[in-house]
């Protein structure tokens, strides 16, 4: 993408130039740019004399009907085509563009100019953006979406300035409830698989809003502590889409109250942006004495560049400037963050805090400095960033966390709380990935296993079990009633998270502990962003991902290899990442215990224990699946003194079987210990009776502890 300075544009030479100007004379010209594009908005820019406007394709519409009546009264009645040829830039009173429009457009780079005047709240973007048609028809327009509380002011292609209405959308993907769609008219269409590039400015004012949580009978206070996006002087916090959409996208609008639809799509635009290139060159005016210290963008701190006037009196701001350019955006929502705080570093850890929150920030480092050396063993000696903690204005404020980037509010808590947190959100800064469930998949993988550190294995599978029932719900009974999301294109939480940290689980169990954390230290996410494709090879327009393509689980599937693993992998990628099967619904069908003499007592049998009782017993456990996933889960035989476990893997919609030694009369047999997500019960035990049988008569039994 060529840069903005090449671009013919009013403001192109101040925007390029990098406020290499006098100091003076570039805070004068900060002010001319944001008090133009202000104007701007209340009128619509012409087209230069040789630049003119493509003309509209004539589709036959009726513009407007003239009939008059036997008293010579003319009567005209405006037709639906009269909104389609509104002056540019104008809004209409129904959007134009389709859903199918709007899922076609994928963003694959933006290079943007943005200005914050934080005392008046306002934020003018100049952008270039390039979109990507992944639907399988042309595109006569390009559906553009903005926050409602920002207006539209130019749109060019190619050069020129294009034609393009704007609709007011009921859309809940932002704060304010609502979104400007402008819908750009194309000369030519835009053929599947093409890419182009438009050049955009809007402005407006960004203050705190909560009326789409007020709307569905949120209380309001609780409302404001949810949705805390605005620009202001101590703290500016722009989340992106699906809190408020400050720079280009394009979606379907969707509502709060319908489902779970708002989240799905604000993850299936993560997942659409997460190979787009990202860069951002950031302006910030502020009074005097009063300049902003922190700067995070995209989940990435950006050092301050102020500029002072020199000889200026109180009415001429000083700026501060920061750049950003990240190869690639990864699986997130462009952010914007801009505070006044004050910095203290800790264990590759930076806190920018309040005042107020200094002491607590104190016990925070002390949570990171013992969750590290954990952290080391599983990930590697280093993380690839260093995390960076923002404290929130609020201490109600709702956390939120992107990339190597948390905000929260910096409150005291226990030892234990803390040090959850940060074994948590450190795992970010070690490993981040362009795969949801790879990079939020590890974090909380990571903080299940600081809970079975500190707490205990039951713990730690307590705190799984609490998310299997959701999953389970989600789940397609069956691949034949829904695709589900297979993790390598996940879009809902409920799986990039909760399931993502099942399959780490089993992941342990099936390669060990050292094989494992040899991977994840192995993993290079730069390795994997660059084996990210556009749309589907051998299929233009289609954005759908084949078999085992895009996914990261053949390069992971190396790792595990070359860190030592024995064994194939392949029906385990393929039911639980590469595809989405369901979930496994384990059975014990039957039990059979036999006594094995003294004699004839294999060397290898284990346990402890004298008398009769102690006699080796060999115990045959049938089980089944009716699930249509795989499952290797562990089988555990008890009595009174000992247990023996063993692993066995279980076919979907299929059986198996185990001879289990035990010594000493077995009393339970258990199938599962809660770390395999099943559809209704993830533990399953038989009780034996002293005669050795069971209590359930040969009845199939399934007991969730």
């Amino acid at each position: 993408m060529k840069a903005i300075s090449s671009v013919p544009h009013p403001f192109a030479g101040f925007l390029a130039k990098g406020w290499e100007a006098t100091r003076a004379t570039s805070l004068f010209l900060a002010s001319v740019l944001f008090i133009s594009l202000s104007a701007a908005a209340q009128t619509t820019p012409a087209a230069p004399p040789d630049q003119p406007v493509p003309d509209q394709p004539h589709h036959g519409q009726v513009i407007f009907s003239r009939s008059t009546d036997e008293n010579g009264v003319t009567t005209t009645t405006v037709g639906p085509g009269a909104q389609q040829i509104a002056p540019s830039g104008q809004p209409v009173e129904a959007p134009t563009a389709t859903d199918a429009e709007r899922e076609a457009i994928t963003f694959t780079d933006f290079n943007m100019d943005v200005h914050l005047r934080p005392a008046e709240h306002e934020i003018a973007v100049r952008t270039l953006v390039a979109v990507r048609n992944d639907g399988r028809s042309p595109l006569a327009q390009i559906p553009l979406q903005i926050s409602s509380s920002l207006h539209w002011e130019r749109i060019r292609v190619a050069a020129r300035d294009a034609l393009y209405t704007v609709a007011t959308l009921n859309s809940d993907t932002d704060h304010t409830g609502q979104l400007h769609e402008a819908a750009v008219k194309l000369a030519a269409p835009l053929a599947p698989g093409a890419t182009l590039e438009l050049d955009v400015t809007y402005s407006g004012a960004i203050t705190q809003s909560a009326q789409r949580l007020v709307a569905i009978g949120t209380p309001e206070d609780a409302a404001l502590h949810s949705d805390w996006d605005a620009i202001d002087t101590d703290f500016t916090g722009l989340r992106g889409f699906g809190n408020v959409v400050w720079y280009p996208a394009s979606a379907p609008p969707v509502i709060l109250g319908d489902g779970a639809r708002v989240f799905d799509e604000m993850g299936e635009h993560k997942l659409r942006m997460a190979g787009a290139h990202f860069f951002l060159r950031l302006a910030v005016e502020f009074p005097h004495g009063h300049a902003p210290t922190v700067a995070v963008i995209n989940g990435h701190f950006v050092p301050f560049s102020i500029t002072e006037p020199q000889n200026g009196g109180d009415d001429i701001s000083s700026v501060a400037t920061a750049t950003l350019d990240t190869a690639a955006l990864g699986f997130e929502a462009p952010s914007l963050f801009v505070a006044v705080r004050n910095g203290q570093h800790a264990a590759n850890t930076t806190f920018w805090t309040l005042p107020a929150d200094e002491a607590a920030a104190k016990e925070w480092s002390s949570a990171a400095a013992t969750v590290t050396p954990f952290l080391e063993g599983w990930l590697g000696p280093a993380p690839r960033s260093e995390l960076t903690i923002l404290d929130l204005p609020d201490p109600n404020d709702a956390p939120y966390e992107t990339g190597a980037l948390l905000a929260t509010p910096i409150r005291q808590g226990t030892q234990d709380q803390l040090t959850g947190a940060m074994a948590h959100a450190l795992t970010h800064a070690w490993m981040s990935s362009p795969r949801a469930w790879l990079s939020e998949g590890v974090a909380h993988f990571m903080g299940t296993l600081w809970l079975e550190k500190q707490s205990g294995r039951e713990k730690a599978l307590e705190a799984l079990e609490s998310g299997r029932a959701a999953l389970a719900l989600v789940e397609p009974p069956s691949p034949g009633e829904s695709s589900g999301q297979p993790l390598a294109a996940a879009i809902s939480p409920v799986y990039y998270r909760t399931k993502a940290t099942y399959v780490f689980w089993m992941l342990r169990d099936l390669a060990g502990d050292p094989a494992l954390a040899a991977a994840l230290s192995a993993y290079s996410p730069a390795a994997d962003a660059a084996s990210r494709l556009g749309p589907k090879p051998g299929a233009p327009g289609d954005g759908s991902l084949s078999p085992g393509w895009n996914s990261g689980s053949v390069s992971f599937e190396k790792l595990l290899a070359q860190a030592g693993l024995c064994g194939d992998l392949s029906w385990f990628l393929a039911d639980w990442i590469d595809a989405d099967k369901g979930l496994p619904d384990i059975a014990i069908d039957n039990v059979f215990p036999t006594s094995v003499e003294p004699g004839a007592r294999p060397s290898s049998s284990s346990g402890s224990g004298t008398g009769p009782e102690a006699n080796a017993w060999l115990v045959t456990v049938d089980l089944s699946n009716s699930g249509y996933a795989a499952a290797e889960i562990p089988v555990i035989v008890r009595n009174a003194l000992t247990s023996v476990t063993e692993r066995v893997l279980v076919p979907a919609r299929g059986k198996a079987a185990k001879r289990i030694l035990i010594q000493g009369r077995p009393t339970e047999v258990q199938a599962n210990d809660g770390t395999v997500p099943e559809t209704e019960a993830s533990i399953h035990i038989r009780h034996l009776t002293e005669a050795g049988g069971d209590s359930s008569s040969g009845s199939p039994a399934a007991v969730q502890q």
